[in-house]
């Protein structure tokens, strides 16, 4: 399989292919994910909820994404590997932006980076992408701001709104970012965004004309019952499946039917 690069990434945009991306945050999830052709692994701060247990994407810190980051290095071959500049890692100033940007490639391994926040991002951006650090711009709804946007809901609903995200699209696509995810955004400004810049959108909640799709792994695979936002479609109930075999395991050790003389030594 070839390896996917930000020249991989161009040409799909120019030719119609669709960009697949999932979220990863382990060697074993990373191989799997890998061996599946996937364009780009994301090691996400959801890591915050999904495996910290965290309400929001806010407590995970720079060391603890870089943890996460090199694990999921181990296990990529093929797939371009991102990584999320957690909160507060990158919004003091450029100089820090640069240091923790650098730090997810040297030590993290990844090949680049995606941070939130629109036009007051382009000079970070600019900055990074002149350094040689790849940089995807997220917009639209942005995790990392959910207590100032008063929580979890679509973005540019409005004309004033849509026009505003729709510039910064523009702007970050000028300050250098290789890529934009749109988050919660309604479908029609997603599709007005995808057309009206040369680099690749990524979606999720975002509809079907953006140049690809992302997903948290763990919530495409179904392992949280309680979690259903519209956007998302579960391709599995690992949720179920991981408790009986559990119970199942349970079950066996406590009636004394496991180990069994086949498994013994």
């Amino acid at each position: 399989m070839n390896k996917i690069t930000l020249k991989a990434l161009r040409k799909k945009k120019e030719t119609g292919e669709k960009i697949v991306s999932v979220t990863a945050y382990d060697y074993t999830f990373a191989r799997i994910f890998d061996d599946c052709g996937i364009d780009i692994i994301l090691v996400g701060d959801s890591a915050s909820s999904v495996c910290c247990g965290h309400d929001t994407t806010l407590p995970i810190t720079l060391d603890e994404m870089i943890y996460h980051t090199k694990n999921v290095r181990r296990g990529v071959k093929s797939s371009f590997l991102l990584a999320d500049l957690p909160f507060l890692s990158y919004q003091s100033s450029i100089e820090q932006a640069v240091m923790s940007s650098g730090r997810l490639l040297k030590e993290g391994g990844a090949q680049g980076v995606k941070l939130e926040g629109g036009e007051i991002m382009a000079d970070t951006i600019y900055r990074l992408s002149q350094t040689g650090i790849p940089v995807m711009g997220h917009i639209g709804f942005t995790p990392q701001s959910e207590h100032q946007l008063g929580g979890r809901f679509a973005q540019g609903k409005d004309k004033e709104t849509a026009n505003k995200i729709l510039k910064e699209a523009k702007v970050l696509e000028e300050a250098g970012a290789f890529a934009l995810l749109l988050e919660m955004i309604p479908a029609s400004l997603a599709r007005e965004i995808t057309h009206s810049v040369s680099i690749p959108t990524i979606g999720i909640g975002a509809g079907p004309d953006c140049d690809g799709q992302v997903l948290v792994s763990y919530d495409l695979l179904g392992m949280n019952p309680g979690f259903n936002p519209k956007f998302l479609r579960k391709y599995a109930n690992l949720h179920e499946g991981i408790s009986t075999a559990i119970k199942a395991f349970a079950s066996d050790v406590r009636d004394r039917a496991y180990p069994g003389e086949s498994e013994t030594y």
